[in-house]
């Protein structure tokens, strides 16, 4: 598919997602909005895509929201009846939080590469990936607060399960940046390379070792880390044990013996695809 705010590549089982609106400072649209989640869910539909790298282009990884979203009549209507107001700005926000939720609620790994600003609704992205990457001069910043509202989109409430809470209130009540340094420090990042081409390469390689691997014991891994993030070790413990019991075979390990006895890569076959319910 076409898109008017990504470019997609897929090679080797790994999707490369790139932003791609440069002279925008790749500032979050409408088109972004409604692009994001397709792509993400078309990637996932296929079986076939491993990892995802998620990165940008141009001076900075994105400027977050473009304010035409909520100043666009079609979507938040500013007058009329307070409470029919009310309730369609609460739909439109939660349609926003879907489409950022969309990188967790796939089966396949999201690694973030980001490079200069990643700003306001793009940190709420960058939130919900998997694991993240920065340059060197990267940084990050809860920009909602600086412009008279509070962050409604996910940093709130992820970037608290990544980061000292302490440290993510002083962020959120102050706006004030945060950079490459002290967000590896914090542990919100996992690594910071010294510039794009270095990060892109280094996510890329990252992501073909997760490529490597059986993408159902991933997809697994994501599906187990995701749940017990948000309930008690002991509701996670029998989560894991109701899906193991269902979920696992000894194919891949099987291959995987093998494989190693001969000094070679095992081949995977891929998760099934996606399909609709009549498909």
């Amino acid at each position: 598919m076409e898109y008017k705010s990504f470019n997609v590549e897929i090679k080797d089982h790994i999707a490369h997602v790139q932003m791609s609106r440069p002279q925008a400072m790749n500032s979050m649209n409408m088109d972004f909005w409604l692009e994001l989640p397709q792509v993400m869910k078309a990637l996932d539909a296929t079986g076939e895509v491993r990892a995802i790298v998620l990165s940008s282009t141009g001076k900075h990884f994105s400027a977050g929201m473009d304010l035409a979203v909520f100043s666009s009549p079609k979507s938040t209507p500013m007058t009329g009846d307070p409470g029919r107001m009310g309730e369609n700005l609460r739909r439109v926000v939660l349609q926003l939080q879907a489409t950022l939720s969309s990188l967790e609620e796939i089966r396949i790994p999201v690694l973030s590469a980001i490079h200069g600003g990643c700003i306001g609704g793009a940190l709420d992205m960058v939130c919900a990936s998997d694991s993240r990457y920065c340059t060197e001069d990267a940084y990050f910043t809860i920009k909602e607060t600086e412009l008279g509202m509070t962050a409604d989109v996910g940093t709130l409430q992820r970037l608290p399960k990544l980061m000292p809470e302490g440290v993510v209130r002083e962020l959120a009540y102050t706006g004030r940046k945060f950079g490459a340094e002290e967000a590896l420090r914090l542990g919100f990042v996992n690594q910071v390379f010294k510039d794009h081409e270095s990060l892109v390469d280094g996510v890329m390689t990252i992501a073909a070792q997760i490529a490597k691997n059986s993408p159902l014991a991933v997809a697994g891994c994501k599906e187990m880390i995701n749940f017990t993030r948000d309930h008690t070790v002991a509701d996670s413990l029998k989560y894991m044990a109701t899906w193991q019991s269902g979920m696992f075979r000894p194919n891949d390990m099987m291959k995987t013996f093998a494989a190693k006895a001969q000094k070679q890569q095992a081949e995977f076959e891929g998760v099934w695809p996606v399909k609709g319910l009549f498909e």
